[in-house]
């Protein structure tokens, strides 16, 4: 197939319009006002991560001079352009829906103090914090002419302060340095008169990550707070001694995190992460958040003083960090401005830890998070640990939770006598730091701890008991789409397979050992990997699909995904398309492949869905001629993913966990209100405008349903339970 470059999608595009419908979510007045609330906090959250990563990554290849265009025959400087384009438009967006909040939240009790709202008694409290608390939590640091500008840590907010001075002040040198030439830039970059400024110095007060940046304020009935930048901002003078202050405004500096390791350099990786963590803390400053209220020149004082040109400053009319207002949408109380819990439902069958192997053996045991709960996973860990039949433990951890009960388990194994293998991945971005502890502390409790393989993450999510049992040895494999996190594991949806299949067991097995063993695994027999043959499995089944729709016009693909970025993936499903194959993708995050365009994808139905549970399942139904083929993977069809990672694609084979997948896929497609559809021309609009006319059905709630109607189920086996899913059907 030719290789038209409109046929594809820009990724970082793409993924800014997946962000949008994240915010979007918060103008939705169907939501209670604290979810919109921390939809909105979400949103940027997630802008503040594609900054780090994805802008950091693209300024770093446009430095060296690359031009070589993306899937969608963008450089380097068109993707910046555009990206800050949007960016822009994402801000004054954020802005205007924390404007339609707040009057919403103050109605309910949750308001918003300025320093003019204030009563003398508010005051009054305020400056004895400020006096007893916040002044010694936070410090000012001077910007003199003969001193560097200070290492900021990225996302950190601060304070630029402008304070009138004397003459004595601006020119007097430290430590009797020299006073630098006003005609040469000093060692920080800066000018002497860019420094003075017609009788002014600046100063930064970067503010204690110690500190609440809601400050509650007391003195009504309902509650109200204050940023904790305004309430600096009422007391600077005191802080700086009496001096007169000029003017003041909040910034914040997002620095490059896309820092990596020469895994070459050094056989020690555990020293190589800790140095980059460090290098990612002073990596360049690409981005400048800036109070739209900031003169030209204390602004530009800031693009000076950090290396940044005014393309990377964003002045924004409303509060920096909007991830901060998570602590006003979580705080207790207010449950009616919330969303009515749906508490994770008890798997019934596997309530008890002591016969967890034996239902195991049973039949395989498959479970759909949160909607079920997530401690069967952990008690497979537990009683592994506890269970005087096992002998050994074999473990994969890429993101774990700051108390994982999961690695506590392993700790607990290991010191039992257990023979305890842990792959953890160091390279988890932005989880380094606590995959680093883990390692420590598993490595101390006698635990073999891998640090994965060079060059490569290992992303798989497995992990394998071994149990002597009367009949021999056996192996119970739990197999996820999500990590071992169970913090996460509470609004995550995510797929869990338990399994004692005696070829899946054997292929893990194979896997894992290939991986501590730093070799090619042996022939698998079930199972498919990254980066070994789990591209041309997907390859491959996607072609029988196609011969199958030639022969008797039965093809059929339906797949869930975060990402769909891959080139070979996506012309694949173009060619599956043209031959008449119906293919359903449902992709949360990024889709760089066009859908419903004539002669190319008209066969091709592309929705995302946005709701209270971030959807991170990957899940893959093709008909395979009417012998249904359901496979679970943690990988997403990306490049990094199939060539670049360690992963597994594992077959879901018994019939009631095959039919409960197809049903869940099948539900994405039927939701009319929270989905969107992506259309020809690239953009997404909601289901539910083409679909007014047909009942409300939210994938999500009926998903809940099912799992509580299941639980139900075992507890009376007159309640029937709940299916509201049909089979797909050309």
């Amino acid at each position: 197939m030719k290789k038209n470059k409109s046929n594809y999608l820009n990724r970082e595009l793409s993924w800014l319009d997946f962000n949008q419908r994240v915010l979007d979510q918060a103008f939705r007045k169907k939501n209670p006002v604290l979810e919109r609330l921390k939809f909105l906090a979400i949103s940027a959250s997630n802008l503040d991560e594609f900054v780090m990563v994805r802008v950091g990554g693209l300024k770093l290849v446009q430095q060296l001079g690359s031009s070589k265009p993306d899937i969608s025959g963008m450089t380097e400087t068109q993707q910046l352009t555009a990206i800050a384009k949007r960016m822009r438009e994402m801000y004054a967006t954020q802005v205007r829906c924390l404007s339609e909040l707040e009057p919403e939240m103050r109605d309910n009790g949750i308001i918003r103090l300025r320093p003019d709202d204030l009563s003398e008694t508010q005051r009054a409290y305020l400056e004895r914090q400020f006096e007893t608390e916040l002044s010694a939590a936070a410090a000012p640091l001077a910007v003199e002419n003969n001193f560097g500008f200070p290492m900021l840590s990225g996302t950190r907010l601060c304070l630029c302060v402008k304070l009138k001075a004397d003459r004595e002040q601006i020119i007097a040198p430290r430590d009797g340095a020299s006073v630098p030439s006003t005609q040469d830039d000093d060692e920080s970059g800066l000018s002497s008169d860019q420094q003075t400024e017609s009788g002014v110095r600046y100063a930064l007060v970067p503010l204690g990550r110690s500190l609440n940046r809601i400050w509650t304020v007391p003195g009504s009935e309902a509650y109200s707070y204050m940023y904790l930048e305004e309430v600096f901002g009422m007391f600077l003078s005191e802080m700086f001694g009496g001096q007169e202050v000029l003017e003041w405004a909040p910034f914040r500096i997002t620095r490059n995190g896309d820092v990596e390791i020469d895994e070459d350099s050094r056989a020690d990786l555990m020293i190589d992460m800790q140095e980059m963590l460090k290098a990612r803390e002073t990596s360049q400053c690409v981005r400048l958040e800036i109070s739209a209220s900031a003169s030209e020149s204390l602004t530009q004082f800031l693009c000076d003083a950090v290396e940044i040109t005014q393309d990377d400053v964003y002045a924004v009319d409303g509060p920096l960090a909007m991830k901060d207002l998570f602590a006003i949408s979580f705080m207790k109380g207010f449950n009616h401005l919330k969303d009515v819990p749906w508490p994770p439902q008890p798997v019934a069958e596997m309530m008890r830890p002591s016969e967890i192997f034996e239902k195991i053996a049973t039949e395989d045991r498959l479970l759909i998070h949160p909607y079920q709960s997530y401690d069967p996973v952990v008690d497979f860990v537990r009683a592994a640990a506890a269970d005087p039949q096992v002998i050994a433990i074999k473990q994969t951890l890429y993101r774990t939770s700051e108390k994982s009960a999961i690695a506590s388990a392993l700790e607990e194994a290991a010191i039992d006598g257990k023979h305890v293998t842990c792959i953890v991945e160091l390279k988890a971005r932005f989880d380094e730091a606590r995959n680093i502890q883990w390692a420590k502390r598993l490595e101390l409790a006698g635990v073999d701890v891998i640090y994965g393989i060079q060059g490569l993450k290992t992303h798989a999510k497995v992990c394998i008991v071994v149990r002597k049992e009367t009949t021999g040895i056996r192996r119970y494999v739990h197999f996820g789409t999500g990590n071992y996190n169970e913090s996460t594991a509470r609004i995550y949806s995510d797929i869990s397979l338990f399994t004692c299949d005696e070829q899946l067991g054997i292929d893990a097995i194979h896997f894992f050992n290939a991986i501590t063993g730093l070799s090619v695994p042996q022939t698998l027999g079930k199972l498919s990997a990254a980066p070994i043959n789990l591209r041309e499995t997907l390859l491959e089944m996607v072609s029988i699909e196609i011969e199958n729709q030639q022969k008797v016009g039965s093809g059929l693909i339906v797949a869930k995904l975060n990402s769909l970025v891959d080139r070979e993936i996506i012309d694949a499903l173009y060619k599956a398309s043209q031959a008449g194959v119906e293919i359903r993708l449902n992709i949360r995050g990024i889709c760089c492949l066009l859908p419903g365009k004539k002669g190319l994808s008209e066969n091709i139905t592309v929705v995302s869905i946005v709701d209270r549970l971030l959807e991170h399942a990957r899940v893959f139904y093709f008909r395979h001629g009417g012998d249904d083929r359901v496979f679970i993977s943690s990988a997403d069809w990306m490049g990094r993913n199939l060539d670049r990672r360690v992963e597994l694609l594992v077959p879901v084979e018994q019939d009631h966990t095959k039919g409960r997948l197809i049903r869940m896929l099948n539900a994405y497609f039927d939701d009319n209100m929270n989905a969107s559809i992506l259309g020809d021309v690239g953009t997404y609009r909601a289901v539910e405008e083409k679909k007014k006319k047909k009942r409300q059905f939210r994938s999500q709630e009926a998903l809940y349903k099912e799992a509580h109607q299941m639980f139900q189920a075992h507890s009376d086996p007159r309640t029937t339970v709940f299916e509201p899913i049909r089979k797909p059907e050309l």
